[in-house]
């Protein structure tokens, strides 16, 4: 059956679901977002000291990787509930673990107060971090998408996507501030810990909006027709492996792009190239503010023009870019470094904008869920997880940019891999 028989939602609740889903997705990078920036400017030095300042970002980058190896856990736990228990109860759940993880980071001592356990506790929420994000994207696609028609659902299911580019705005605007006033002892004692703190706020934002919002009209029909799957896990395992195999590799390329222009820019323009950081983090925010409205466009074109041919030019052209990126910025211009940025992120909005409707059309309804954050979790590891900790490493070992933009090269062609094993619309019975 297909939402055309179902009883249409109004248009106020779409723009709910629309808004719930943005909402926590937004909280839940803004949170991630932020431990990447401190993971880049902070955490090397409070909680890996080190006389080589490449080993402390090293260090730090491997506790982000943390919250990426992590998110298959919530993936296979909270999928599996979102399609046995439905999408609303689940996000409730992933919001408060990521949000009340991200506030106590705020609160942790560092090795010069407490040694190692610093470090070990600070693990220990990146961890928490990842769990509740790996649980979260996946319910979060389907609560907007699930809302609207097959027709539009590249457009609503987009909400979602506009979560990483808004946290990131949101993160890399806070800790920019506090940066800029206060003195650089001040930002490293206790400024960076503001940033942190301030998700509480966001939480109890995210919580009212989601509370609120009634189960979407895909899952009331599977309920009702008791077509819930009793072991959604082992079913996508073996009824939909191709479908599976597909939306790990397309994610693949978009998570490495991402974490080039988000992440390791900020090591490689203050290390590498001596530029302020405020150059960077400027042109982050700026790429991002863009990407608030390239993730719907692009899910729009999606629509009209098909979701595989809207992925695939974002993909080629971020196989392309970093050739061009790394030499036009060698030579210390802010405005290069600042345009280079945008535009390696707006070839991530054309994979990422289409993304959520792409792999959730994969899966059947009652396994979407499931399907769809095991996809989303498994690629993390491969991907987004290893991708500052690689991009340095290579820098450092090859001491050439080529290394890390072969890397990113590779990851692209993955990823038109994906698309080609892919479906080219929804499944049979897809609602």
């Amino acid at each position: 059956m297909t939402n055309a028989t179902a009883a249409r939602p109004a248009r106020k609740d779409l723009i709910k679901a629309f808004v719930a889903s943005l909402s926590g997705t937004s909280l839940e990078w803004y949170d991630f977002a932020a431990y990447s920036v401190a993971s880049a400017l902070v955490f090397g030095q409070l909680f890996f000291p080190s006389h080589d300042p490449l080993s402390g970002t090293l260090l730090a980058f491997s506790t982000y990787a943390v919250g990426y190896v992590s998110r298959p856990l919530g993936g296979f736990v909270f999928g599996r509930l979102g399609d046995v228990l439905g999408r609303k109860q689940v996000l409730v759940i992933t919001l408060l673990i990521t949000g009340i993880s991200t506030v106590l980071i705020g609160l942790l001592p560092t090795h010069s107060q407490v040694g190692a356990l610093g470090a070990a506790l600070l693990v220990v929420l990146r961890f928490a971090q990842g769990v509740g994000i790996g649980g979260e994207w996946g319910g979060a696609v389907l609560l907007s998408s699930e809302y609207g028609s097959e027709k539009h659902r590249g457009f609503w299911a987009s909400a979602a996507q506009i979560g990483p580019p808004a946290g990131n705005l949101l993160a890399n605007g806070v800790l920019a501030g506090l940066a800029a006033g206060l003195t650089s002892e001040q930002f490293m004692s206790w400024g960076w810990r503001v940033a942190f703190l301030l998700s509480a706020v966001l939480v109890i934002f995210g919580l009212w909006i989601r509370v609120k919002l009634e189960e979407t009209p895909v899952f009331q029909e599977i309920q009702q027709k008791g077509e819930q799957a009793g072991a959604p896990v082992r079913e996508v395992l073996t009824r939909e492996p191709r479908a599976l195999i597909s939306g790990i590799l397309s994610r693949v390329g978009p998570d490495v792009l991402y974490a080039l222009f988000t992440v390791f820019v900020l090591t490689y323009a203050t290390q590498q190239l001596d530029m302020p950081k405020s150059w960077a983090v400027t042109g982050v925010m700026l790429g991002s503010s863009l990407q608030l409205f390239g993730m719907p466009l692009a899910g729009a074109l999606s629509d009209r023009f098909g979701r595989r041919r809207i992925y695939a030019i974002g993909a080629v052209g971020g196989l392309v870019w970093p050739f061009a990126f790394f030499p036009l910025v060698g030579g210390g211009s802010a405005g290069l470094l600042i345009i280079g940025v945008i535009v390696g992120l707006i070839w991530h909005a054309l994979m990422y904008g289409p993304q959520a409707a792409f792999i959730a059309e994969q899966f059947s309804p009652e396994l979407r869920a499931t399907g769809s954050s095991l996809a989303y979790t498994l690629a993390g590891i491969i991907g987004g997880a290893l991708a500052p900790l690689l991009f340095t490493s290579l820098y450092a070992y090859f001491d050439t940019w080529v290394a890390p933009a072969c890397y990113l090269a590779a990851t692209c062609v993955v990823t038109l891999v994906g698309l080609a094993l892919s479906r080219t619309g929804a499944p049979a019975g897809s609602r």
